[in-house]
This record gives C-alpha cells, structure tokens and sequence, in this order.
C-alpha cells in the first residue's frame, strides 16, 4: 500500500504584488525543485490568519520570522535587518536560507560544489540587497528612484491594472504573479550562468598566467572574457592573445583601469594602421594581418603569429 505525501502549501500575500515576494517564490520554487503549483505544490495567496498559520513555507506576511519554522516575513516590529542596518524583504529572507540551494539548482552538480556559494554571495550583494532596498523604501546610497528598466518596475506592471477585470475577486492577480516568476526565473537562470561563466573564466585566466613564460603576456586558448580576472588579481598582465571567431589570433592590449580607453603599453607607434603585407613587412611577421590606428588591439593569422608580434612590441618598449 502506498502513502499519498500531501502537497506541500506554500503562502503569501493576496492582492497586489511586488518583486520580493515575486522573487521570495522563483527562489523557493528552484531550491525545493518544484515545477507546477497544483501539481508537485500549493500556492496560496490570502490574508486570513488561519490559513497563513496552516503553510508550510510563509513569506511576506504573517508578521513572523524564524526562519528554522519557514516563515519569512519583514513587516512586524523587531524584523531583521542586514549587518549595515538594510531592513530586509522577503526576498532576502527567503534567500538567506535558500539562495545558495536555488543556485545550485541551476548548475551542473560538478559547478553547484565549485561555484554555488561564491554565486549566491554576489547575487545577494548586487540583486537581492537592491530588491530588499526598493521594497523598504530605504537605500546606503541615496535616495530610492523608480527604475523603469530595473526587475522591481518590470514585476510590478505584471499586475493586472484596475479596470482589468482579473484584477478583482478571490483569485486577483494570480495568474499574472505566475507569469512574473516565470520572467524571474529565467533571468536567475541566465544570471547564474553568466556568473558562472566569469568565474570559470578567471580560473583559466589564472592558471594560463601561471604557466606563461613572460608575467607581461597572457596567453589564452579560447576567447574569454579576461580583463577583470587581470584586474582583481593585479596581474603585470600587458597584452593578451587569444582566437577570434574569424580564425584570426588576436592581440588584445590592457588598460590601466576598469573602463579606461588607455592601454598599460599601446602597440608600438611605428605599426599603427598597417595591414596585411605592409605590417608582415614593418614587423618581421609573416602572417600579420593589422594594428588598429589607435594601436589598441591587433591581429595575426595563427598563433604563433599574434606572440610573435607581442614578443616584439614588448622588446621594442624595452
């Protein structure tokens, strides 16, 4: 004989709905691998005490937090705040306990062991803590302004308007919060991914520095972004080579400071605009192909090629 395992009920809040509760929800339905509310789980959105008491997991109302219980809500007197005094929202309540279980969900298990931890500290520096900050009303940095563009606006127009007739009745607004998580969870999907991305990059850029000969010259064997690992690490990095898409081999130059047009050292002045036979002939490097003019980047047809024209420029500035 076999047991029926009840649905776990997941609540919240009736009515209109903001980004951290949108949010709170996308969290939990990636880290708790639930896919179909009526299905594998019940979302209940009400306001009657004897139904939030009755939830498994409760954010954004119910005027208790205690996270060990699963309830998540920020609005009663004594509610938690960050370590700089932030007030949270839900969502970053909700993250504090299932954030990096939500991140994990997204990567491969080999990534969610190397990456998940480091993912879900940078998503709550520079995500959750703007939602926390919008919902409070309350910012470290000046005053709380409406982005059109920004997640908080984008959520908030998925509520149904006033003369939309799925705006009033029990179920208001239901459907369009559902709607809003999916939009949620697909931009966690491809926040992740991108941070992944970027972290497994400065891992390589790290280790193609490391077994480089010349600490000024990195070496890559795809195109990655690689800039910021130089940056973060203060590595004497000057030029970098890596493939193009093209088939050519690229020698990108490094500039002094995150968002800075210089370069730590420009190409040497004597090859700027040359291309093709007329660069081979000033540089000695047969499969040349150009110096941009303001001899920022350049490129060869092979490998070898592109460190040889870097090799050169790096003897010519000694």
């Amino acid at each position: 004989m076999t047991v029926a395992h009840r649905r776990p009920l997941l609540v919240t809040h009736s009515g209109k709905f903001h980004c951290d509760e949108v949010f709170a929800y996308a969290v939990l339905r990636l880290a708790l691998d639930l896919h179909q509310p009526g299905v594998d789980h019940t979302l209940l959105r009400t306001r009657k005490p004897e139904l939030i008491e009755s939830g498994d997991i409760v954010w954004d109302v119910g005027s208790v937090f205690d996270a060990a219980q699963n309830r998540f809500d920020h609005h009663q007197r004594g509610a938690p705040v960050r370590p700089d005094e932030t007030p949270f929202s839900s969502a970053g309540l909700v993250w504090q306990s299932y954030g990096e279980r939500a991140v994990a969900a997204l990567l491969r298990p080999s990534d969610a062991e190397t990456f998940a931890a480091a993912i879900a500290a940078e998503l709550d520096d520079i995500l959750v803590r703007r939602i926390d900050e919008i919902d409070n009303g309350v910012s470290a940095t000046g005053p709380v302004k409406r982005d059109t563009l920004g997640l908080a606006s984008i959520v908030g127009e998925f509520n149904p308007t006033w003369d939309d007739p799925a705006a009033t009745g029990p179920q208001a607004g239901d459907d369009a919060f559902l709607e809003a998580t999916a939009l949620v969870i697909a931009m966690l999907r491809r926040r992740v991914d991108n941070l992944r991305a970027r972290l497994v990059a400065e891992a390589t850029v790290l280790a193609a520095h490391q077994a480089g000969d010349d600490p000024r010259l990195l070496i890559l064997e795809t195109g990655m972004p690689w800039k910021n690992a130089v940056f973060t690490h203060e590595l004497p990095v000057l030029f970098a080579v890596s493939p193009a898409s093209n088939g050519n081999w690229m020698i990108d130059t490094m500039p002094p400071e995150p968002g800075s047009f210089e370069q730590r050292l420009a190409l040497p002045e004597s090859w700027a605009g040359l291309q093709a036979e007329e660069l081979a002939q000033e540089t000695g490097v047969a499969d040349a192909v150009f110096v941009h003019v303001r001899r920022f980047v350049g490129a060869a047809k092979s490998r070898a090629g592109a460190v040889e024209l870097a090799c050169k420029a790096l003897d010519m500035a000694e």
